[in-house]
Protein backbone atom coordinates (compact mmCIF):
# COMPACT_ATOMS: atom_id res chain seq x y z
CA UNK A 1 0.00 0.00 0.00
CA UNK A 2 1.06 3.18 -1.00
CA UNK A 3 0.33 6.54 1.09
CA UNK A 4 1.07 9.99 0.36
CA UNK A 5 4.29 9.90 2.44
CA UNK A 6 6.14 7.12 0.92
CA UNK A 7 7.92 8.49 -2.07
CA UNK A 8 7.19 5.67 -4.77
CA UNK A 9 9.17 4.01 -7.42
CA UNK A 10 9.60 7.26 -9.26
CA UNK A 11 11.53 9.49 -6.61
CA UNK A 12 14.35 8.90 -9.02
CA UNK A 13 12.69 10.50 -12.03
CA UNK A 14 11.51 13.23 -10.12
CA UNK A 15 14.74 14.26 -8.81
CA UNK A 16 16.47 13.80 -11.82
CA UNK A 17 13.91 15.84 -13.57
CA UNK A 18 13.93 18.82 -11.06
CA UNK A 19 10.48 18.60 -9.18
CA UNK A 20 11.28 20.46 -5.97
CA UNK A 21 10.90 18.36 -3.03
CA UNK A 22 7.81 18.97 -1.63
CA UNK A 23 6.14 17.77 -4.79
CA UNK A 24 7.57 14.38 -4.97
CA UNK A 25 4.40 13.27 -2.24
CA UNK A 26 1.95 14.52 -5.38
CA UNK A 27 3.46 12.87 -7.88
CA UNK A 28 5.63 10.17 -6.05
CA UNK A 29 3.12 7.55 -7.55
CA UNK A 30 2.89 8.76 -10.80
CA UNK A 31 5.95 9.83 -11.88
CA UNK A 32 5.88 12.68 -14.29
CA UNK A 33 5.62 10.61 -17.66
CA UNK A 34 7.62 8.99 -20.28
CA UNK A 35 7.23 11.33 -22.97
CA UNK A 36 8.75 13.82 -20.82
CA UNK A 37 11.61 11.87 -19.57
CA UNK A 38 11.89 11.39 -23.25
CA UNK A 39 12.32 14.89 -24.37
CA UNK A 40 14.66 15.51 -21.93
CA UNK A 41 12.21 17.96 -19.96
CA UNK A 42 13.84 19.72 -16.71
CA UNK A 43 11.60 22.13 -14.59
CA UNK A 44 13.25 24.96 -12.93
CA UNK A 45 10.42 26.23 -10.78
CA UNK A 46 6.82 25.06 -10.19
CA UNK A 47 4.07 26.51 -9.44
CA UNK A 48 0.27 27.27 -10.42
CA UNK A 49 1.05 31.00 -11.17
CA UNK A 50 4.26 30.34 -12.96
CA UNK A 51 6.12 26.94 -14.35
CA UNK A 52 9.65 27.38 -15.44
CA UNK A 53 11.44 24.31 -17.48
CA UNK A 54 13.77 23.63 -20.38
CA UNK A 55 14.18 21.05 -23.49
CA UNK A 56 17.16 20.10 -25.07
CA UNK A 57 17.04 20.69 -29.19
CA UNK A 58 19.01 17.58 -29.90
CA UNK A 59 16.73 14.61 -30.23
CA UNK A 60 13.90 16.68 -30.68
CA UNK A 61 14.36 17.65 -34.16
CA UNK A 62 12.20 17.02 -37.00
CA UNK A 63 13.78 15.72 -40.52
CA UNK A 64 15.02 19.23 -41.45
CA UNK A 65 17.28 19.71 -38.18
CA UNK A 66 14.92 22.29 -36.76
CA UNK A 67 13.14 21.50 -33.37
CA UNK A 68 10.06 19.67 -33.86
CA UNK A 69 6.85 22.01 -33.56
CA UNK A 70 5.00 18.76 -31.88
CA UNK A 71 8.16 19.47 -28.88
CA UNK A 72 7.51 23.28 -28.86
CA UNK A 73 3.64 21.76 -27.92
CA UNK A 74 4.94 18.95 -25.81
CA UNK A 75 6.62 21.12 -23.44
CA UNK A 76 3.73 23.77 -23.73
CA UNK A 77 1.38 21.04 -22.59
CA UNK A 78 3.41 19.51 -19.96
CA UNK A 79 3.99 23.00 -18.09
CA UNK A 80 0.38 23.75 -18.29
CA UNK A 81 -1.11 20.87 -17.20
CA UNK A 82 1.52 20.38 -14.18
CA UNK A 83 0.76 24.23 -13.32
CA UNK A 84 -2.83 23.45 -13.07
CA UNK A 85 -2.76 20.32 -11.21
CA UNK A 86 -1.12 22.02 -8.62
CA UNK A 87 -3.82 24.90 -9.31
CA UNK A 88 -6.79 21.63 -8.96
CA UNK A 89 -5.54 20.68 -5.49
CA UNK A 90 -5.92 17.53 -3.28
CA UNK A 91 -8.91 15.43 -4.36
CA UNK A 92 -9.27 16.64 -8.06
CA UNK A 93 -7.43 16.86 -11.18
CA UNK A 94 -6.79 18.79 -14.81
CA UNK A 95 -7.77 17.44 -17.81
CA UNK A 96 -6.91 19.60 -21.01
CA UNK A 97 -9.90 20.59 -23.30
CA UNK A 98 -8.06 23.13 -26.03
CA UNK A 99 -4.13 23.59 -26.65
CA UNK A 100 -3.17 26.13 -29.58
CA UNK A 101 0.73 26.80 -30.61
CA UNK A 102 1.97 29.97 -32.89
CA UNK A 103 5.54 28.90 -34.30
CA UNK A 104 7.77 32.31 -34.76
CA UNK A 105 10.90 31.03 -35.74
CA UNK A 106 12.66 28.09 -35.58
CA UNK A 107 16.20 26.83 -34.01
CA UNK A 108 18.49 24.06 -34.44
CA UNK A 109 21.04 23.75 -31.17
CA UNK A 110 20.63 24.62 -27.87
CA UNK A 111 18.19 24.22 -25.05
CA UNK A 112 14.68 25.84 -25.21
CA UNK A 113 13.19 27.65 -22.06
CA UNK A 114 9.12 27.51 -21.58
CA UNK A 115 7.63 30.03 -18.95
CA UNK A 116 4.20 29.27 -17.98
CA UNK A 117 2.01 32.27 -16.69
CA UNK A 118 -1.60 31.72 -15.49
CA UNK A 119 -3.90 33.93 -17.60
CA UNK A 120 -7.28 32.71 -15.51
CA UNK A 121 -6.79 30.51 -12.22
CA UNK A 122 -10.82 29.48 -11.65
CA UNK A 123 -12.72 27.01 -9.66
CA UNK A 124 -13.04 24.58 -13.11
CA UNK A 125 -10.84 26.02 -15.52
CA UNK A 126 -7.24 27.03 -15.44
CA UNK A 127 -5.64 29.14 -18.74
CA UNK A 128 -1.66 29.26 -18.98
CA UNK A 129 0.13 30.97 -21.57
CA UNK A 130 3.65 29.49 -22.05
CA UNK A 131 5.94 31.18 -24.07
CA UNK A 132 9.43 29.06 -25.74
CA UNK A 133 12.45 30.61 -26.19
CA UNK A 134 16.10 30.24 -26.93
CA UNK A 135 19.23 30.95 -24.97
CA UNK A 136 19.34 34.87 -25.95
CA UNK A 137 15.78 34.81 -24.55
CA UNK A 138 14.21 35.32 -28.20
CA UNK A 139 10.97 33.94 -28.88
CA UNK A 140 10.23 30.88 -30.58
CA UNK A 141 6.38 29.90 -30.05
CA UNK A 142 3.96 30.88 -28.04
CA UNK A 143 0.72 28.46 -26.90
CA UNK A 144 -2.21 28.64 -24.96
CA UNK A 145 -3.57 25.81 -22.86
CA UNK A 146 -6.92 25.29 -21.00
CA UNK A 147 -7.40 22.61 -18.72
CA UNK A 148 -11.14 21.36 -17.05
CA UNK A 149 -10.56 20.87 -13.25
CA UNK A 150 -12.62 17.86 -12.40
CA UNK A 151 -13.21 16.21 -8.59
CA UNK A 152 -11.67 12.60 -8.34
CA UNK A 153 -14.22 9.87 -8.59
CA UNK A 154 -13.35 7.06 -5.67
CA UNK A 155 -12.54 3.76 -7.51
CA UNK A 156 -15.40 1.46 -7.25
CA UNK A 157 -14.94 -1.71 -4.68
CA UNK A 158 -15.46 -5.03 -5.83
CA UNK A 159 -17.29 -7.17 -4.04
CA UNK A 160 -17.13 -10.67 -5.09
CA UNK A 161 -17.27 -12.39 -8.07
CA UNK A 162 -18.51 -10.42 -11.24
CA UNK A 163 -21.94 -12.11 -12.92
CA UNK A 164 -22.32 -12.60 -16.47
CA UNK A 165 -25.09 -9.62 -16.25
CA UNK A 166 -22.57 -7.04 -14.49
CA UNK A 167 -19.77 -7.91 -17.51
CA UNK A 168 -19.10 -5.77 -20.01
CA UNK A 169 -20.07 -5.38 -23.82
CA UNK A 170 -18.14 -4.33 -26.85
CA UNK A 171 -20.73 -2.41 -28.39
CA UNK A 172 -17.92 -0.92 -31.13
Amino acid sequence: MMDNFTPGPFADELSAAGIPEHLHAWLGRFGIGALVVKMGIRFQEMSPERSVATMPVEGNTQVAGILHGGAHVVLAETLGSFAAGMHAGPGRHAVGIEVNATHHRSISTGTVTGTCTAIQLGRTLATHEIVMTDEQGRRLSTARITNMIRDNIPSPVHKGPVSPSQGTTNDG
